[in-house]
């Protein structure tokens, strides 16, 4: 159980270790692509340099006459000279030298002969730098003059150990003038530590190197010529370490500086073109070492142009073997593309053809679909007319139906009322027949006048035909009463069935709606008639025509 849970961590440490490769990779990627850019785009950097070099030669003129200024805008130029353009440097030392003698000032001669020394190393110019550095002596000199040439010298020995046959005496002897140098520098200085990084990487104190390195670059936020310095320096720990990835990493940024601050005397291009080269990636070789090859030849280095030349066949004769096969691989590419587009061809004609009979054909089906469209709707019309026939049809029968139920009630009362009317008119005329044979003239005359009887078969024929009415439509008074406003209903008194005003709209649902008829049927006049209508209507919860068709609709006849 225990060799299986440390088999699982070592696999999962192999994949973390993996997984943070291939995102340092993708980060590198980005950086080289990045680099690319910078090298196309150098000549712009190479402008913004010459132009403040233009400024500087203008101050350098404004301050003729004045010795101090003369001498320092002069150094300020060889300084950035000699990593641009190395002829131009050593006119400027010259004239420094040359004003330091005139002017008697040991300080400055001394001073201008190490920065003439300086760049007959960066030259390959060794004896004349050696004659230089011969002249002076360093005891008599100050701690300012010392640490300048204690550098130049370690610098010196180092450069000439350079494929030379004695190469461990001088660079024993370089090692010698880096430790003096070390005993005189401010170990909290920027130089101190850069010096000392470099000698702890020669004895392979890669993380002492690493953690010196990693405190100064930290602090440098633009990219400037020092970050670039730093992290070759960086670059060549990792190389120790056989860390590509980080060394690869570390060359970039480094050239990638250089490019900004337009530093053509350098060693990252070439470096990372060496790298790019073992690591298989030949067009960013080739990039790089022709970008150095470029920048040496312009800054006329000798020892960088040197340098490079030694893998500049390699790496060129690579890329054209590459491009040759990439050309080769594009004749491939282009004969499969040309079959390929001979056979798109005679596809989309195919295509084309089958698109052009489908298209018929959908024609065709859409003629067909159009014309039984076309039927459809006919039938769907002669459908809705069958349909609104019926419902005529239906309607009327209900209205037929209807109207025979109520005739068949109002014929069965009908004749009961005029038998009954018969019987009381024998009665009525036996009476008055008693009167005159009695001569009873006077009550015979009071019988004519009175409206009793009248009122009371007025009364009589109300209390029928609301007993019948009801019979046929019993929910009348609610349904009617429903189409009216809430505090406007009508209510009906005990003593009665219907009152006046639903007995009115009682004859309307019967189809009694003209006013005279009501009128007549009714006993009373046209004006009263109308102005219960027209009351009843204003009480109505719609308009009075919507009124007046729901009255027709309601109810359902019922006969037991």
């Amino acid at each position: 159980m225990r060799k299986f849970v440390y088999r699982l961590f070592i696999i999962q440490f192999l994949f973390l270790v993996r997984l943070f490769d291939g995102v340092a990779s993708a980060s590198t990627d980005t950086l080289m692509n990045s680099l690319l850019k910078h090298i196309q785009n150098k000549e712009a950097y190479a402008e913004q340099k010459k132009n403040y070099l233009l400024n500087l030669k203008k101050k350098l003129a404004d301050s003729a006459g004045n010795i101090k200024p003369t001498y320092e805008i002069q150094r300020e130029l060889y300084n950035i000279y000699i990593s641009y353009e190395s002829d131009s440097a050593i006119v400027y030392a010259k004239k420094n030298v040359n004003l330091a003698i005139e002017q008697n000032m040991d300080f400055w001669r001394i001073e201008s002969q190490l920065d003439l020394a300086a760049f007959y190393l960066t030259g390959g110019m060794y004896l004349d730098a050696d004659s230089l550095l011969r002249q002076i002596k360093p005891t008599r000199i100050d701690h300012y003059l010392r640490i300048k040439y204690f550098d130049t010298k370690q610098k010196f020995y180092r450069f000439y150990a350079f494929q030379h046959l004695e190469h461990e005496k001088y660079i024993a002897l370089s090692d010698s003038y880096r430790d003096s140098l070390l005993s005189i520098l401010d170990t909290a200085s920027y130089h101190f530590k850069m010096v000392y990084s470099e000698k702890l990487i020669d004895q392979d104190k890669s993380e002492e190197a690493k953690k010196i390195i990693f405190g100064m670059i930290k602090n440098i936020k633009e990219d400037t010529h020092e970050k670039a310095m730093l992290a070759y320096s960086l670059a060549n720990v990792y190389k120790k370490e056989d860390n590509l990835e980080k060394q690869r990493m570390y060359y970039i940024i480094s050239a990638i500086c250089d490019i900004k601050n337009a530093i053509k005397e350098n060693a990252s291009s070439r470096a990372l073109a060496s790298l790019l080269y073992k690591m298989g990636d030949i067009e960013g070789a080739y990039a790089c070492i022709r970008s150095s090859m470029e920048d040496a030849k312009f800054c006329n280095a000798r020892f960088r142009s040197y340098e490079a030349s030694q893998i500049y066949p390699i790496i060129e004769a690579s890329y054209q073997d590459n491009e040759r096969e990439k050309r080769k691989i594009l004749g491939t590419f282009l004969v499969v593309a040309s079959i390929l587009s001979a056979l798109l061809v005679t596809a989309v004609i195919f295509v084309y053809r089958q698109k052009q009979r489908i298209n018929r054909v959908r024609q065709e089906l859409y003629s067909t679909n159009m014309k039984l469209r076309e039927f459809n709707d006919k039938l769907h019309v002669a459908n809705e007319e069958l349909i609104r026939v019926n419902q005529e049809v239906s309607s009327m029968n209900k209205k037929l139906s209807e109207a025979n139920q109520i005739k068949e009630v109002y014929i069965g009362h009908f004749l009961d009322l005029c038998a009954t009317y018969i019987d009381k008119l024998e009665r009525y005329q036996s009476t008055i027949k008693k009167l005159i044979m009695g001569d009873k003239i006077n009550q015979l005359l009071r019988l004519v006048k009175s409206h009793e009887m009248i009122d009371h078969e007025v009364q009589e024929l109300y209390n029928t035909f609301d007993t019948t009415f009801l019979h046929l439509f019993p929910d009348f008074i609610g349904d009617f009463n429903s189409l009216l406003r809430p505090e406007e209903r009508i209510e009906v008194k005990d003593s009665e069935k219907l009152n006046t005003e639903l007995r009115i709209f009682a004859l309307i649902r019967l189809g009694i709606s003209d006013t005279a008829k009501l009128a007549s049927f009714l006993h009373y006049s046209l004006n009263t008639i109308y102005t219960y209508r027209a009351k009843v209507r204003n009480k109505a919860i719609m308009d009075k025509d919507e009124f007046d068709k729901m009255v027709m609709k309601i109810g359902q006849i019922r006969i037991t």
